[in-house]
């Protein structure tokens, strides 16, 4: 997840927050030596983790030595409104009480380079809780009576096989026959595309122009537009091709930044938010170390999305952006100045320049599962600071050294999944009770499986996979 920091400079002022409040479709500036903390939304759902709700036992071996973890569903408040329902597609990665969460795409989570990532989809679709007859799931698997704690189960270790390249099966006989179908019948499906998202989420240009486009994507029936700020005293406004002010759009809206000529130099942020339900198969990360999810089912949930809008009468415009690029291992920052003059910063120890009506990006390296603090800085005392924490790789307990992390000793949890009751299920642990909401590695309850265990636990290699 990135967040920003901007400090106001002479010519180019920082982005309005989101959280004020204006008159639809207008937008209010920020003054030139304003100072504002940013957040941008790269779009989707952001959520809350509550913990594992329905869930059952299965086994790993990790080195060798089989150990005993819990599998199954979790959990996710929604900003704004809205429940979600996960599985967990890093089995060796601790999960944090309370966790904050985004939703996105593969590319930037350890599904990037995973040939099976289509696969999992697939279980997602085709398993619980989407497929909430329990009956009819087990007549398909022909698995022998399952309950909502052994479906979970082992729908979970069907998509660790794919996702971690995991030797687990389900300790419920049950479980295990699920999950050797869901494995055996698992077929190749696309990435779904996100529940809402603006194509750009940073444009500049000159004063005078009509800004943009920003296309808005999404499967909902309809998006609320709205300006952020105090009420508009500048003439600036949210507009569609025709030059009309826009207050809601749909898929494919195109949305323009209207600055009229003469318009003190400056900056404004516009969002964009729906209801509707995520689709099933988008990544959530955090940017804490805390296991990557995958969305198993959604409530309808509140989504949204931000972008920004920088303008100048003259000299250099730019609009920076930043994406986690796991391909790289790195972030890829890109300055893209719509000025009539050159751009020329500092971006980790390096100086760049783009030229009038260019873009460049630049992809700075950063360590895995480490925080990272990326500061540009310009001209006239421009800065911006992009920060967050890559999360592009399945942990290896053996790299680690920290063994297998699980959620065991739950405590009681109610909720309803798909329409049936999620009793039974519990709030995954997290470590030292409930004045230490941290669970990590060399805190949780490991439970060894002696070398009489009943269970034979199969190694299962998948290509691409991890």
């Amino acid at each position: 997840m990135i967040s920003a920091r901007r400090r106001g400079a002479a010519r180019l002022a920082a982005a309005v927050l989101a959280s004020g409040t204006a008159s639809a479709g207008a937008l209010a500036t920020a003054g030139p030596a304003a100072a504002h903390e940013v957040t941008p939304n790269p779009g989707g759902a952001s959520a809350t983790l509550n913990g594992l709700t329905v869930s059952d036992l299965a086994v790993v071996r990790d080195n060798g030595t089989p150990q005993q973890i819990s599998a199954g569903l979790f959990q996710m408040t929604v900003d704004n409104g809205g429940t979600l329902h996960t599985y967990c597609i890093d089995v060796h990665t601790p999960t944090l009480a309370q966790a904050r969460y985004q939703e996105r795409p593969w590319n930037a989570t350890s599904l990037h380079a995973n040939e099976d990532a289509g696969k999992i989809r697939w279980i997602l679709q085709n398993s619980y809780p989407q497929v909430n007859d329990l009956t009819e799931l087990a007549a398909q698997a022909g698995s022998g009576p399952l309950t909502q704690e052994t479906a979970a189960a082992g729908t979970q270790v069907a998509i660790w096989r794919f996702s971690d390249d995991a030797d687990v099966e389900a300790v419920d006989p049950a479980a295990e026959k699920l999950a050797d179908y869901l494995e055996r019948e698992a077929e190749d499906r696309k990435e779904p595309r996100a529940s809402l998202a603006l194509d750009r989420p940073a444009i500049s240009g000159r004063s005078g122009e009509r800004l943009g486009p920003i296309t808005v994507r999404t499967d909902a029936g309809g998006v609320t537009v709205t300006a952020s700020g105090d009420s508009a005293t500048s003439g600036v406004r949210v507009v569609d091709g025709r030059g009309e002010e826009v207050t809601s759009a749909t898929d494919g809206t195109q949305l323009y930044v209207d600055v009229p000529a003469g318009t003190p130099d400056g900056a404004a942020s516009l969002t964009a938010q729906a209801v509707t339900k995520v689709p099933v198969g988008r990544a959530f990360t955090s940017d804490t170390t805390s296991q990557t999810q995958i969305l198993a089912g959604s409530s309808d949930s509140t989504v949204s999305a931000t972008a920004t809008a920088v303008w100048a009468e003259r000299g250099p415009v730019p609009a920076l952006t930043a994406q986690e690029n796991c391909a790289e291992g790195g972030v890829d920052v890109t300055a893209t100045n719509k000025g009539d003059a050159p751009f020329t910063f500092e971006l980790a120890g390096a100086r760049h320049t783009v030229g009038a009506g260019e873009s460049k990006t630049i992809t700075v390296p950063v360590k895995e599962d480490q925080p990272y603090k990326l500061t540009i800085t310009g001209p006239d005392g421009f800065e911006e600071t992009f920060t967050g924490a890559l999360d592009c790789e399945t942990a290896r307990g053996a790299q680690r050294g920290e063994g297998l992390t699980t959620q065991l000793t739950p405590a009681s949890y109610g909720g309803t999944i798909g329409g049936g009751s999620a009793g039974g299920g519990g709030l995954a642990a997290t470590g030292g009770g409930d004045t230490t909401p941290v669970l990590t590695g060399m805190a949780v309850v490991l439970i060894a499986v002696g070398g009489g265990a009943i269970l034979t636990v199969r190694r299962r290699r998948t290509a691409g996979a991890g």
